[in-house]
């Protein structure tokens, strides 16, 4: 799928015969995501210019010569900064694409990043090639070989999960609430049912929520929001129905809110994946 304005061109694609795996080529020059999060682990390289993200509560670079990677569930946002122009590619690794990765690794578990930048000129070149490949269905030996070659080496870089850190679930927030958040999201929740539900006032109720996942609890709802959109998209619903069975008031806020945190729109998400 391609997606072109006068300012910006992505393309994205699940990778031909390896599932859990998407590809996104993008080249940026006016482009801002809002904070989100992925449930899939984000392997990212720029190849020109470069931007400016936000995570754990830092700024940090985007730049050539440079692996960027956000551990699954975890809150992060970008926008141009300090370059006209931002080329880059990003890999999207979701549980059966991680299980892959894991199988042919002989690894029991994933490894957690401590730090979203991994400075490292060999691996950023591995990577490059590694979703070039993946992109272009070439043969399983060639894929599995580089998927070997990168995570051996990226894994280095990892830890075991500290204890007590959960991804996107972690923290002091009732577990209620964010229950709630996924069982409900159809429906037009409120700040004052989930602080209910939490048993917390509902100014609590906010600064618990960004503790344990990054997001307000209205930017957390839109993130489970556009993943029941997704899945309903993948199911084949058309946009107007998946935006309603996801909780959105109507098709134009799937567009913007899909956009702001994937960089596309739901149409051409559609045209990509299922066509």
């Amino acid at each position: 799928m391609a997606r072109t304005d006068a300012h910006n061109h992505s393309t994205y694609r699940h990778a031909p015969g390896l599932e859990g795996v998407d590809l996104l080529l993008a080249d940026f020059t006016s482009h801002e995501y809002a904070p989100h999060v992925h449930d899939s682990l984000v392997v990212a390289v720029t190849e020109v210019g470069g931007s400016e993200f936000k995570s754990r509560g830092r700024t940090e670079r985007a730049s050539p010569g440079a692996l960027l990677v956000f551990n699954p569930g975890e809150p992060h946002s970008g926008r141009m900064a300090g370059s006209p122009r931002w080329r880059y590619r990003s890999l999207y690794f979701a549980a059966a694409g991680m299980a892959r990765v894991l199988a042919l690794l002989e690894a029991d578990r994933p490894r957690y990043f401590t730090s979203n930048v991994i400075e490292h000129g060999r691996l950023v070149q591995d990577f490059l090639a590694l979703h070039r490949v993946l992109g272009e269905a070439a043969d399983p030996l060639l894929q599995q070989q580089l998927l070997v070659r990168c995570f051996t080496s990226l894994h280095g870089h990892g830890t075991d999960r500290p204890q007590g850190t959960k991804g996107n679930a972690a923290g002091a927030l009732p577990a209620r609430a964010l229950d709630l958040m996924h069982q409900c999201h159809a429906q037009p929740l409120t700040l004052e049912r989930i602080a209910a539900e939490a048993a917390l006032p509902a100014y609590q109720l906010i600064e618990a929520c960004k503790r344990a996942t990054g997001l307000t609890p209205h930017a957390y709802l839109n993130q489970v929001r556009l993943r029941a959109a997704l899945r309903a998209l993948d199911a084949g619903r058309s946009l107007a129905d998946a935006a309603l069975a996801a909780g959105f008031y109507d098709q134009s806020a799937l567009h913007r809110h899909f956009k702001r945190t994937f960089g596309m729109t739901p149409l051409q998400y559609v045209r990509e994946t299922l066509h």
